[in-house]
């Protein structure tokens, strides 16, 4: 096999990418391509919060001890936001005790971030659980929350622009 042309203006950049995931191994994320962990960096540190290490519970926490459910969605792929792939009511016991913290990305480039109680999240949970209980107790793969109701009821935290159009579409 012989290398691509485009090798070379990647081991240019290389070096920037390390210095990124230097800066996310520092707060707690380990693979800047995982997961996405590029992205989860940056809503730290525009939030303020910090990651809670592992993969059970919840996803970051603020100085004061609250922690965070946190969700990030592309709009260039889809206007929803995915939960969880084996959702059931100890999951559903999680997210109703927290804050969502909401992130809307254009590819890489992110657009705003939402906060949301789980208070306006409650009509989704309680439809999810009741899926649950009556597909005889099978785990739901991924419901969603839609953008939509994320910009009708959270509160705005950061927003790089001011056109919404392509949250409307």
């Amino acid at each position: 096999m012989r290398p691509h042309d485009d090798l070379e203006q990647l081991e240019e950049l290389f070096p920037y990418l390390e210095q990124f995931q230097a800066l996310a191994t520092r707060h707690g994320i380990d693979d800047i391509f995982q997961d996405n962990g590029g992205k989860l960096l940056q809503v730290l540190l525009l939030t303020g919060l910090k990651v809670i290490a592992g993969r059970e519970g919840n996803d970051a926490i603020d100085a004061n001890g609250n922690e965070y459910e946190l969700k990030t969605v592309n709009v260039l792929k889809q206007k929803q936001f995915t939960t969880h792939h084996h959702l059931n009511p100890r999951i559903l016991q999680k997210y109703r005790l927290v804050p969502w913290i909401f992130a809307v990305y254009e590819g890489i480039k992110i657009i705003s971030i939402y906060r949301v109680s789980p208070s306006d999240l409650e009509a989704f949970f309680a439809k999810w659980e009741a899926k649950w209980h009556a597909d005889g107790s099978k785990d739901i793969n991924n419901p969603k929350i839609p953008l939509k109701h994320v910009i009708a009821v959270g509160t705005l935290l950061f927003q790089t622009t001011e056109d919404t159009a392509l949250f409307q579409q």
